[in-house]
């Protein structure tokens, strides 16, 4: 396997011949490495740490080293990080902690821009973008396709539903709901369905139209949650997608931004 002679690789790691380790990296013990992923330059890896196939880690990020929880007490927790990730410069991604199952998990096919920190205990989807140093808090759950933009923070335990857009610089206090565009500092709100990124993604006319009602109904309406539901459930064309929205909605543990 290619690895730079400057690179410092424990003989407990266990690397894939045809994965590359680039210029000053370091992969410490119990550190997994799948087929063709490169560390560019300048990586630290500390493990228990499992990297799937085809990744690319950008100069200076660093994986699977202790949280900044407090609460945390050496506990042997893990990474685990799927395939065909792109992980750009100076990202952090910490380890899991007794408190949130002692696992962060990053699935597959996500672009984590530049100066991005993945805390402890934080589940990623699939098809993820986190935007330049945008901050996601311990146990946070980002579900597929969701796109967080720029400089936005997430606090602990909150939940970004699929295909979900959050725009740039937001702060974001509780669940952000599926399918939307929401966005604001200091108090984020929802702008309506995401409706460029779902046509983007081949979603039909009439599911994004019958979205875009239900967000009407739930943030401009002046009703109450429980009574928007109830006209979405009355007034929209039935969807998968309107059912997940407000499956989202009745399972929110922090509540939903409106």
């Amino acid at each position: 396997m290619p690895i730079h002679p400057t690179a410092i690789v424990d003989p407990q790691a266990r690397i894939a011949e045809s994965a590359e380790i680039g210029p000053y990296s370091i992969v410490g013990a119990e550190v997994e490495i799948g087929p063709r992923t490169r560390l560019m330059a300048h990586i630290y890896l500390e493990g228990p740490t499992w990297i799937g196939q085809d990744n690319i880690f950008y100069p200076y990020s660093s994986v699977g080293v202790a949280p900044q929880d407090l609460k945390y007490q050496g506990e042997r927790a893990e990474t685990r990080i799927g395939d065909r990730n792109r992980i750009r410069e100076f990202v952090t991604i910490h380890r899991g902690t007794a408190g949130g199952g002692l696992v962060t998990r990053i699935g597959s096919d996500n672009l984590v821009m530049a100066y991005a920190h993945v805390a402890h205990d934080v589940r990623i989807g699939d098809h993820v973008i986190l935007g330049n140093v945008v901050g996601l808090a311990g146990h946070v759950i980002v579900e597929d396709w969701a796109d967080i933009s720029p400089y936005s923070g997430v606090r602990q335990f909150c939940r970004i539903g699929r295909h979900a857009f959050i725009g740039p610089y937001s702060v974001i206090i509780q669940d952000v709901m599926p399918y939307s565009v929401t966005a604001g500092k200091p108090e984020a709100g929802v702008f309506g369905a995401n409706r460029v990124g779902l046509e983007r993604r081949g979603f039909d006319g009439a599911i994004i139209e019958s979205l875009q009602t239900a967000f009407r109904l739930l943030t401009r309406s002046q009703l109450n949650t429980t009574q928007a539901i109830e006209r979405i459930r009355a007034e929209v064309p039935p969807s998968g997608e309107v059912d997940e929205l407000i499956e989202f909605i009745r399972s929110s543990e922090r509540g939903v931004i409106k």
